[in-house]
């Protein structure tokens, strides 16, 4: 069978979508379906549902509706076969609330982190949040049991943009409440000295845990497109610049991609994963992307 072209998802489309656990639902089936289109890729051990049939396994466990749609065998994995924890830490701060579009950065970390805990509630896995800005906002611990996702989905759901940002506070609660060995997501905007916020992260990994910094930006804070003078007001302290476009396509753009640059470098040299998440890139084809990275050093 030929290999469908893949069909990622609008996150513009998701902010049509009324309730986040829908949202989680419809970003999951896409990246579930686009996986089994894959001839190439391999499932991680942290987020499959499946695995590939090899000879002598047992089919009665065969998912014969995959079958029908890919004609490519897999078999259901059950409860028991992996035991993989994920702690989402999620930045609330006020520059979450950035938007040039219907989406803000806040909106964008909720879906990614909605499906995160979709797709470890399907490997029925435990999985816990915690939202924060320059305190801990809500702290719900990690669980397999029945009711945590709605739980932790309510809980992005009411989650407002809160004041600065302050990753000490809510790094040292972590390490300090959490004791298993397991994936730490952190999403945020990162908009922090790379080298300071690395030394914050490092000792989370150092604890055996897999950690990876997904860094969600408004494409326009990337690559600006304003053709005339531009007032800026930081949603963190209120202070204001006028600044021109010639400063945005030159020197502007020169210090953000040095950022990035630096956050990405920081993160190798630790041993920690880093994925840019533009609140324009499908969710399924980032989370693809991240597990495609994550296979290749399993």
């Amino acid at each position: 069978m030929k290999p469908q072209p893949q069909r990622f998802l609008d996150p513009q489309v998701l902010a049509g979508i009324s309730t986040l656990d829908l949202v989680a639902r419809t970003v999951v089936d896409g990246f579930v379906s686009g996986l089994h289109r894959s001839p190439d890729f391999g499932f991680s051990q942290e987020f499959a549902e499946y695995r590939p049939y090899t000879p002598g396994d047992d089919p009665r466990h065969i998912d014969w509706n995959v079958f029908a749609r890919t004609e490519r065998t897999y078999l259901k994995r059950y409860h028991g076969e992996t035991n993989t924890l994920l702690s989402i830490l999620m930045d609330t701060s006020a520059s979450m609330r950035y938007s040039t579009t219907n989406l803000s950065k806040l909106d964008y970390a909720r879906f990614l982190g909605a499906s995160l805990a979709y797709l470890a509630n399907q490997q029925r896995d435990a999985f816990g949040l915690l939202l924060f800005d320059e305190g801990i906002r809500e702290y719900i611990p990690a669980s397999s049991r029945f009711g945590q996702l709605p739980n932790m989905l309510h809980a992005m759901d009411r989650a407002v943009e809160g004041t600065q940002t302050d990753f000490e506070a809510p790094l040292l609660h972590f390490r300090q409440f959490t004791r298993r060995r397991g994936i730490v997501a952190i999403l945020s905007d990162f908009y922090v000295d790379p080298a300071a916020l690395v030394k914050m992260v490092e000792p989370i990994r150092y604890r055996g845990n897999d950690v990876v910094l997904f860094h969600i930006l408004d494409p326009r804070e990337i690559s600006p497109n304003f053709k005339d003078i531009q007032l800026f007001v930081d949603m963190e302290t209120e202070r204001k610049l006028e600044v021109s476009p010639e400063y945005l396509r030159g020197p502007y753009m020169r210090r953000m991609q040095t950022h990035l640059d630096s956050i990405a470098a920081e993160c190798r040299r630790s041993g920690l994963d880093y994925m840019l998440m533009p609140t324009d890139k499908p969710l399924d084809a980032g989370l693809r992307e991240y597990l495609t990275i994550r296979q290749g050093r399993l």
